[in-house]
């Protein structure tokens, strides 16, 4: 056994017994049950007042998972999905009674002990109800320690049914109250009720965590809670590692248990789902479709759909269009998901006919084009500012009586400049379409692509005449964005807006608004020029000795002989679609080389991020960011770097991660290198040396030396 596989184990061990605390109390030689329901208490008690001292504006995002495996489940729907229409809330705030329990939860938080909280609510005379309970929970899912109130006032009351733990368990998963939520799950043990979903549930949300190894160990203690694991949860807890991106330890996982759970089509399925839908990497999806056959494994009809979509995610029609055929030659029939990959990538590649001739032969086949079909068509459209025909495409679509999304307006927004902008809104707005948080988020960062400042700023001013409430993200797009087009002063009045709204700040985010001490060598050599240009007499000794210190200042800062410029993607460039994890792999970074990263400028950009930035494929704390099409980024620490694109591409592949390494130590001189008695500084390298003659030639010339 090697040295790595054991420092793996152990430190498995040691994460795996941080949860043993909450477990103990279920061991069958436990003293009593009156120790057990005190411990019981005292352990959401504790949860309780650790969960008040957390920050109000957590900046988590929620995550509905859409499963696509068909299986015969027991749950009512998927069961790691929480949305309105599951607790059927329309207009929360129209009912009376939750809207008196929502505000009396705020006003007792802040006593000072529980038992205080609990008397002022059975002071008030609210009734609880179940659907009062879980309703409250939902609405103040993004407030842990309200929601966490709610429940436990309505457990009081005993109005919490499974659904209400099970929500309440994904509402602490959601903040990383794991802790908490662990106690909630040994009580619904003790309390006879199915433990089942629940565990599921924090598989999902310790991979949501970028935590896939406790996820993949509570899946292998569901045994403690008298629960065998099932293919179906097998299959589940592969999805949930696959939805956040942990495509290869899910694999693992999948290879590992296959004596347990043979291997079969449909757990290839949900691997491939992963690199086709959620990291679009279409070598790696390759791979799986090989693998597939070399266990004898025959594609299905979820197979050739998840594989059409990630060529056509691509961009590849030729592959896609061919696997459609072999699909049915096989005897599959294609869906409506294939056919709206197919009409995506047709319309992509300019045949816009053949994806309204397909269109015809989906209702001659019985299939109903929907909206996403549509949205298919029209976003390629607006991308390629084709807009005539994708408002024809809208109006065709309405027509059919298919109603437009947020999807289809957020894509004619992508192209609208500032005057069409207010009216897609407004239509928006009739429609009840939003706009809502994500669309501003979007109009916003492209303005700022666009280096349009002013219309950004105005959107901002635009946002509360939709009742949208800018969050932390929208503040650190506004600050990153005007610090870029040297707005420092409105930058700073974000900054401090952002600051007094209770958002945490970001300490590089007032790094880039950091006045410049001096005048750069750069804007020294753009005076210069400006001043010869004007055709003024100019001193002939003093302009050369200013041209020497600007020339000395830019050779100093060029790479030393050894850096390396590692240009990401190589020939492929910055683009959707590729294996950036496996370029890393082949590049060795020093300090000081350089990252360069080459793409179509106005189509992508570069933000250097921070791991959960990276993870989530958010900009949210973003270093620093680049748009020029050509960004050669300096590596000058050694750490870990993290580089995602920030239009919503990150999630089709365009994020890179790389470790930066120390300088190995020179080698040691020769005795015939010691006589020289020279050092390598003292000699100056050929690239320098012929940059700088050729300046100097150039400069000489143009002026009669």
């Amino acid at each position: 056994m090697s040295f790595a596989t054991i420092g793996r184990r152990l430190h498995r061990i040691q994460t795996h017994l941080q949860f043993l605390l909450p477990l103990v109390l279920l061991s069958p030689h436990s003293t009593s049950a009156s120790l057990l329901s005190h411990s019981s208490h005292h352990c959401l008690f504790q949860a309780f007042h650790q969960t008040l001292s957390t920050h109000q504006n957590s900046p988590l995002q929620i995550h509905h998972f859409s499963t696509l495996q068909q299986h015969s489940s027991r749950f009512l729907g998927d069961p790691f999905e929480f949305n309105r229409e599951r607790f059927q809330i329309h207009d929360e705030l129209q009912h009376p009674g939750l809207l008196r329990l929502l505000k009396l939860l705020e006003q007792v938080a802040p006593l000072p002990t529980e038992v205080e909280a609990m008397a002022s609510l059975d002071e008030s005379g609210i009734e609880s109800s179940v659907d009062m309970v879980r309703s409250a929970i939902w609405v103040l899912r993004k407030e842990c320690k309200l929601a966490l109130l709610a429940f436990k006032w309505g457990d009081r009351w005993g109005c919490c049914d499974e659904e209400a733990w099970n929500l309440m368990i994904w509402v602490l998963g959601n903040h990383l109250k794991f802790n908490t939520a662990w106690c909630l799950i040994r009580d619904l043990h003790r309390s006879s009720m199915d433990t089942r979903r629940a565990m599921l549930i924090m598989i999902d949300r310790y991979a949501f965590a970028n935590d896939p190894d406790k996820a993949i160990w509570t899946f292998h203690i569901m045994e403690k809670f008298r629960l065998s694991p099932d293919q179906e949860a097998f299959y589940m807890a592969l999805n949930a590692l696959c939805k956040h991106e942990f495509i290869e330890e899910a694999e693992e996982f999948m290879h590992g248990n296959k004596k347990l759970f043979p291997l079969q089509t449909e757990g290839f399925n949900i691997i491939l789902n992963g690199w086709c839908n959620v990291s679009v990497d279409v070598f790696e999806a390759k791979r799986i479709w090989r693998e597939m056959s070399k266990f004898c494994l025959t594609p299905d009809e979820m197979s050739y759909t998840h594989m059409i979509a990630c060529f056509s995610k691509v961009g590849n029609l030729f592959d896609s269009l061919r696997l459609y055929d072999e699909m049915k030659k096989n005897g599959w029939s294609p869906s409506v998901k294939v056919y709206n990959s197919l009409v995506s990538v047709l319309t992509q590649e300019n045949c816009l006919k053949e994806a309204l001739k397909l269109l015809e032969k989906m209702t001659e086949l019985g299939l109903q084009p929907d909206s996403t079909t549509y949205n298919s068509i029209i976003r390629p459209l607006c991308k390629a500012r084709k807009l005539e025909e994708a408002q024809i495409m809208l109006a065709t679509m309405i027509g059919e009586n298919i109603s437009p999304t947020i999807d289809t307006y957020h894509a004619f927004l992508e192209s609208a400049d500032f005057s069409e902008t207010h009216g897609i809104l407004s239509r928006m707005r009739k429609a009840k379409l939003g706009p809502n948080n994500e669309t501003f988020l979007m109009i916003l960062e492209k303005f700022f692509k666009l280096e349009q400042s002013e219309n950004a700023i105005k959107i901002w001013e635009q946002m509360k005449d939709y009742e949208v409430v800018p969050d932390s993200i929208h503040y650190t797009v506004m600050v990153q964005g005007l610090a870029k087009c040297g707005l420092l002063i409105k930058g700073k009045e974000f900054l401090a807006a952002m600051g007094s709204h209770g958002f945490l700040v970001d300490p590089k985010l007032k790094k880039l608004l950091k006045e410049p001490d001096s005048e750069s060598s750069s804007d020294q050599t753009k005076r210069l020029f400006t001043q010869l240009k004007g055709g003024k007499r100019v001193n002939h000794r003093k302009v050369y000795l200013i041209f020497s210190i600007v020339l000395i200042s830019a050779v100093s800062t060029l790479p030393p002989i050894f850096a390396t410029d590692h240009i990401v993607g190589a020939n492929k460039g910055w683009n959707p679609g590729l294996n950036y994890t496996l370029w890393a792999k082949n590049h060795t970074f020093y300090v000081g080389d350089f990252i360069s990263f080459r793409y179509q400028k106005n189509q992508y950009n570069v933000f250097e991020v921070n791991k959960t930035g990276y993870d989530n494929c958010t900009i949210e704390g973003a270093v620093g960011n680049w748009s020029s099409g050509k960004d050669f980024i300096l590596l000058k620490e050694a750490k870990r770097y993290y580089f995602i694109c920030g239009n919503g591409q990150c999630f089709s592949g365009m994020k890179v991660s790389v470790v930066v390494h120390h300088l190995p130590p020179p080698p040691s001189s020769s005795p015939m290198h010691l006589s020289q008695n020279s050092t390598a500084a003292e000699i100056p390298t050929p690239g320098i040396r012929a940059l700088t003659v050729s300046l100097a030639l150039i400069w000489f010339g143009s002026w009669g030396f």
